[in-house]
């Protein structure tokens, strides 16, 4: 269970359609370190051959796109019919991915294989990752540096690499050295070999009629850079900086001391600096309000009001009433008996309102026209009118009976009143015995009684105590 564990949680999905670096090689060379190195997977790593059983994937960024790096069993050199089902994983992971190859080759040969079964190797199983980049890092060069290979070795290297335009880059995982260039150059490879495929397809001409790239005509002329006078000036030598003139505000507060005023007016920018001191209702967005005053305004407000005391007494505004036609009028006269009948349905409307109250008994109103009657006899009305609306309420209301109270209800005097009071106590004397409030009560008066926790305890059990 445990080991199943951890096969979940380092084995990841495989997606076919991400930017993949898929590494290949001999068992032992380095593959499973260069996955820890640049991805954030956590592949074992043992100094013996295949540690590695099953495809590992490792997820790295690299120019803000999200790259997955897959770490293979390793391959032995043998036909595809001997491969065992470990082999056959890596197989086919560099046959159907569309991914940059990395072939990582151990150069100190202490993985068990020679560096001439290694370019072997790669000569085989060249085909399966035809129009794939092809990438070749060479590990473990802090063990051994490319310079000391012998002649023949880097001819073998030469007349494996060079004729299929291979990069072969060195690198060591165990001191971390070229392991990003490897990294780097491989992405750039697979980047721009996605282009190229792009650019090859029939859907590119479609695109590319569409577009158009306009470039500048380079002119005849040299342009050069435009330099002020001043500027050319301060940067020639000898030159000197003039002194400032003006004062800064913190100088004149400390060479005046105590007499220093601020003034914020004086920096005012006016036409006429004498302005600078205005009131605000004098000057308004810099200019003086004075200056737009007419002289003769006097004179021609004097001459309008005599042109409209004459045009009055021609009778220029004067309205004679216009005649009304019959139709008009006939609208009118609908108008206000549209009126009168809303007015006559407002009536109604408040005189029925109170039909649907509950009548009132004669007791009550006799009672409240009687204090009426006292308020209404210090106005100076009499208690005959108050009689009269009583007679008015009786017409219009039926008497109502009061109402008895619930305890004497169904008795007919006032003995057996008295006889259902004397049963309804004898009855709850049993239950105030117990204190309690209702029948329903089932609350314990004493929780630990006294005959159960008093005395010295006896042989047996103990379990009720």
């Amino acid at each position: 269970k445990q080991w199943y564990q951890r096969r979940v949680a380092i084995t990841a999905g495989i997606d076919p359609n991400t930017r993949t670096l898929l590494l290949f090689g001999f068992p032992n060379v380095g593959k499973s370190s260069f996955v820890n190195k640049i991805t954030r997977a956590n592949v074992e790593v043992q100094p013996y051959a295949f540690t590695t059983k099953s495809l590992y994937v490792g997820h790295t960024d690299y120019q803000y796109l999200r790259w997955q790096v897959i770490d293979t069993p390793g391959i032995l050199d043998k036909p595809l019919e001997d491969r065992n089902t470990i082999e056959m994983q890596a197989i086919t992971a560099l046959a159907h991915l569309r991914a940059c190859v990395v072939c990582v080759l151990d150069i100190s040969e202490q993985c068990g294989y020679s560096l001439q079964q290694q370019c072997q190797l790669f000569q085989n199983i060249k085909p399966l990752f035809a129009n794939k980049p092809i990438i070749v890092a060479l590990n473990k060069v802090d063990v051994r540096r490319p310079d000391a290979l012998g002649p023949e070795e880097k001819k073998l290297l030469e007349e494996t690499f060079v004729p299929e335009n291979v990069m072969v880059i060195p690198m060591s995982t165990m001191t971390s050295e070229g392991v990003i260039e490897v990294q780097n150059t491989a992405c750039d490879a697979l980047l721009s070999h996605r282009i190229e495929q792009k650019m090859s397809g029939n859907k590119v001409e479609n695109i590319m009629n569409r577009l158009h790239v306009a470039m500048p005509k380079a002119g005849q002329e040299v342009r050069k850079p435009h330099i002020p006078a001043a500027v050319l000036a301060r940067r020639a030598p000898g030159y000197v900086k003039p002194e400032r003139v003006q004062k800064l505000e913190r100088e004149l507060e400390l060479e005046l001391g105590d007499d220093y005023i601020l003034d914020l007016k004086k920096h005012y920018d006016l036409p006429n600096p004498d302005d600078r001191y205005d009131d605000i209702p004098e000057v308004w967005e810099g200019h003086n309000i004075a200056d737009f005053v007419d002289p003769d305004i006097l004179t021609k407000l004097d001459e309008l009001e005599k042109e409209e005391a004459m045009l009055e007494e021609a009778g220029v505004y004067d309205s004679e009433g216009e005649e009304l036609t019959e139709e008009q009028m006939e609208i009118r006269e609908k108008a206000a008996l549209i009126r009168q009948e809303k007015a006559v349905i407002r009536h109604s409307h408040r005189l029925n309102k109170h039909r649907n109250r509950t009548p009132v008994s004669d007791r009550v109103i006799i009672k409240k026209q009687g204090k009426r009657s006292r308020s209404l006899s210090k106005v100076g009305r009499g208690s005959e009118d108050v009689e009269m609306t009583v007679m008015d309420t009786d017409a219009k209301f039926q008497t109502k009976k009061a109402k008895i109270s619930r305890d004497k209800s169904g008795l007919r005097d006032e003995k057996q009143v008295a006889v259902a009071k004397s049963l309804k106590k004898r009855s709850q004397i049993k239950m105030n015995q117990f204190g309690r409030a209702g029948e329903s009560d089932r609350r314990i008066a004493a929780k630990l009684p006294k005959y159960l926790f008093s005395g010295k305890r006896g042989a047996g059990k103990t379990q009720r105590r």
